[in-house]
């Protein structure tokens, strides 16, 4: 058992299950933001601008039926309700979608400064036609003296 514990110990201490439950707690946080954004922000004025219509209201009732002499009451189809899952979606992907990129950029920049490679040692500029020529004579002349 004290080894089960450990092995718990271990992983809930190790830095990527702390960043993910953080990551699961935010993103839960967030989600409810984004939520109140459209429904109490966004989807009310376009709502007014299509004639008065409350989103969260729109439904297709589907008939009522008739179980064993007792009237069922009626299902619902709340499309309205789904208009705005899809709205809190979309904002949600996009917020994503931009912490994605930024995350990369920095991480492709912070590779970018890993991968230059240390500067070189300047190289020695080479010779000009009178030193080559020079070097001649001399080399010629120690051959001479031999």
């Amino acid at each position: 058992m004290s080894s089960i514990l450990n092995e718990f110990k271990a992983f809930a201490v190790k830095g990527n299950a702390v960043d993910m439950a953080v990551g699961v707690i935010i993103g839960g946080a967030f989600g409810k933001i984004v939520s109140s954004i459209v429904n109490d922000i966004i989807m009310p004025p376009i709502g007014w601008l299509i004639g008065g219509v409350n989103f969260s209201d729109l439904k297709f009732e589907l008939p009522s039926v008739q179980i064993a002499g007792e009237t069922m009451q009626a299902a619902t189809i709340n499309y309205g309700a789904f208009i705005q899952t899809i709205i809190d979606f979309v904002i949600i992907a996009f917020c994503v979608f931009m912490l994605v990129k930024g995350i990369n950029k920095l991480s492709s920049i912070k590779k970018k400064e890993e991968e230059k490679p240390a500067e070189a040692a300047p190289e020695e500029p080479k010779p000009t036609n009178e030193e080559v020529l020079l070097t001649e004579i001399r080399d010629l002349l120690k051959n001479q003296a031999k």
